[in-house]
């Protein structure tokens, strides 16, 4: 069940007004444009006490926008605003989702949505008992090759797929410091829950439920606190094994999809260009070209030969299209269109990433 905040249903045709938790990475690269792009909805409020990011931000949208320093200052307000996006530390994501719920506000939080599978599933039903929308921003749903994989496999293209490789992998033999690399489980961090959290969502949303996990979590750079190269194998319900990578420290860099039906093999390399066009500050813009990647970078589907010597022949790369995330969720809110990412769907994700914490920690495959 959804609803809109309070204050919707009385302003009829105007904007959603949103406030934006946190304007680190993920709120100032990702939530910020893509909600200012969105048919519906009006970046109306960014919490930070940081005089550098509020110059950001102003500089960016306007004077129009409004700053609070804490969450805690939306709550008197919650009348003047119509949904609460979270993109403030992994560690924050609970109690601030739990306090917008219970000031009637709906909410988009980053993902992971929670440390634990349990705590997904409390703000799930917190949000029902509420009847408010609760969704996750797992915008990799939408980047480009997945896309296109999953109309592949839709159109039948590689017959019956038997294994799905899929790796996030990056050379940052660095560190860069800050919590995503801390050691602190209480902050949640480490390419598991980062990284990780992507490349197993769309693992379960491409071939379902995983029954079985088996993972390798290793802490690689010097001064390293936490995983910064780890592997997970996913055995799902209906037989197909997803093998999943997740790395900072990879030298030579995989295809990002290796997916291997009955019939034929889809072979992807390279990131979708979304992520590095907003950190550019290129925004989605109506009538504008967004998320198209050159020719050279298509993907190839064929059997019997690697397309590196020429094997398969190449399958052209739908455009990716972040911006369809924040426009169904405005649709939810104002049409009762269903929920892009659901929490429920989150608390899989995370069932799946607990399983692999303790494969990891204590060696063999964990049954889910």
């Amino acid at each position: 069940m959804t609803s809109t905040a309070s204050g919707t249903g009385s302003r009829p045709g105007s904007p959603l007004r949103v406030a934006l938790v946190g304007y680190g990475l993920a709120g100032s690269v990702f939530h910020a444009p893509l909600i200012a792009a969105t048919e519906g909805l009006a970046l109306d409020t960014v919490v930070t006490s940081n005089p550098e990011r509020q110059a950001q931000a102003r500089a960016e949208f306007g004077d129009g926008v409004r700053f609070a320093a804490s969450p805690d200052d939306l709550w008197a307000r919650a009348e003047e605003l119509d949904l609460i996006v979270i993109a403030s530390p992994n560690k924050t994501h609970v109690p601030i989702a739990s306090a917008a719920l219970k000031a009637g506000l709906p909410v988009v939080v980053d993902k992971p949505i929670a440390g634990t599978a349990a705590e997904a599933r409390e703000l799930a039903a917190l949000a029902d008992e509420r009847g408010l929308l609760l969704s996750v921003f797992q915008n990799r749903r939408w980047d480009n090759d997945f896309l296109t994989l999953r109309k592949l496999i839709a159109d039948g293209e590689l017959g019956e797929v038997q294994r799905f490789e899929s790796r996030f992998e990056r050379w940052r033999p660095q560190l860069k410091g800050g919590w995503r690399e801390s050691g602190d489980p209480a902050e949640i961090g480490g390419l598991l829950y980062d990284l990780g959290s992507h490349v197993v969502d769309q693992a379960l949303v491409l071939f379902g439920p995983a029954v079985s996990v088996y993972a390798e979590a290793d802490i690689r750079r010097p001064g390293a606190e936490t995983d910064d190269d780890t592997f997970l194998a996913i055995t799902h319900e209906n037989g197909v094994r997803s093998h999943l990578y997740a790395s900072a420290t990879t030298a030579q860099l995989g295809p990002r999809f290796r997916v291997l039906g009955s019939r034929a093999g889809y072979v992807k390399y390279g990131l979708d260009p979304q992520e590095a066009a907003l950190r550019e500050g290129r925004r989605p813009a109506a009538g504008e070209e967004w998320g198209v990647e050159p020719e050279s970078m298509w993907g190839h589907v064929g059997s019997g030969e690697s397309p590196l010597t020429g094997g398969g022949r190449p399958e052209p790369t739908l455009p990716g299209a972040y911006p369809a995330y924040y426009a169904a969720v405005a649709a939810a809110l104002r049409d009762g269109a269903p929920n892009p990412v659901t929490a429920l769907e989150a608390a899989a994700t995370l069932d799946v990433l607990e399983a692999a914490r303790r494969s990891a920690r204590d060696g063999g495959a964990v049954s889910l």
